[in-house]
């Protein structure tokens, strides 16, 4: 979704794991469909059923062969698919990634080391897909438009300081969780600190975001306008993130989970 990818990114077309020094490996190489195409697909068959039910109920009309209907021109096989609907499907990553910060603060105080590997891959898909991409749009389309109609100005202020706080936040987890590491136990504490800070600005931030902005945005941008964001917004994240795109990114962090122990959704059910 922005400029040049990174190395330590996955490749495009392909799905990854954390390997040495945190970095991500990549080892596969699965066809990539596109999110919108499927709706399409599924929407111009869903009118061609309607269609033809609709002329079998006219009194006198003939047997006709179940034929689909005219398909539905691109945007609107698209528009199942919105700007704030993507904006939120990536915020299911940062907070995917803010259980693994947690897991590693759960090891620090626990008295064992922190699993630096883990937590730097994390932290530079934060960077990379959080920071430099997700909250790039939303600083380049969703704010100013907002501000442009005079409506929730001061939460996008809040919003934009939490970006560059943020932004300060992981820089000091990738310093931390680097080759030297947060060996010392000043520099675990400063480490569980950090991760700590971060969790606590953007859960708010985003629940903020997902409740009140987007659906405030939705109301100040025409439907044209929206429908031709939307396919920007899916292009950007292709030519950042290759084929696989989000899809990709969401298996990078699957695989932090599964090295962390924390991916099994069952262990996070109560016995009672």
């Amino acid at each position: 979704m922005r400029g040049s990818v990174p190395t330590t990114r996955c490749a495009r077309g392909q799905a990854s794991g954390p390997g040495e020094n945190g970095d991500v490996v990549d080892d596969r190489n699965s066809p990539a469909v596109r999110r919108r195409d499927l709706l399409g697909l599924s929407s111009a068959a869903l009118a061609g059923a309607v269609s033809v039910t609709a002329y079998r109920g006219l009194p006198g009309a003939p047997a006709l062969a179940a034929t689909p209907g005219p398909q539905a021109a691109p945007h609107e096989q698209e528009a199942e698919v919105t700007p704030p609907e993507d904006l939120m499907r990536e915020h299911g990553v940062l907070k995917r990634i803010l259980l693994v910060y947690r897991e590693g603060i759960r090891r620090v105080e626990g008295g064992g080391s922190a699993p630096a590997q883990p937590l730097n891959a994390a932290a530079r898909i934060i960077r990379d897909f959080i920071e430099d991409y997700h909250e790039h749009l939303e600083e380049q389309y969703v704010f100013p438009r907002l501000r442009e109609a005079g409506k929730l100005t001061d939460t996008v202020s809040v919003l934009q300081l939490q970006h560059r706080r943020g932004r300060a936040l992981t820089g000091r987890i990738l310093a931390a969780t680097g080759r030297s590491g947060a060996s010392g136990t000043h520099a675990r504490r400063s480490l569980v600190a950090d991760m700590a800070a971060f969790i606590r600005m953007y859960e708010p931030h985003e629940a903020r975001e997902d409740t009140v902005v987007f659906p405030a945005f939705r109301e100040v941008v025409p439907a044209k306008e929206f429908l031709e964001l939307a396919e920007r917004f899916e292009d950007e994240e292709h030519r950042r993130f290759g084929r696989r795109g989000f899809e990709g990114i969401v298996d990078q962090v699957a695989d932090i989970e599964k090295t962390l122990g924390i991916y099994d959704l069952s262990q996070f059910t109560p016995a009672r």
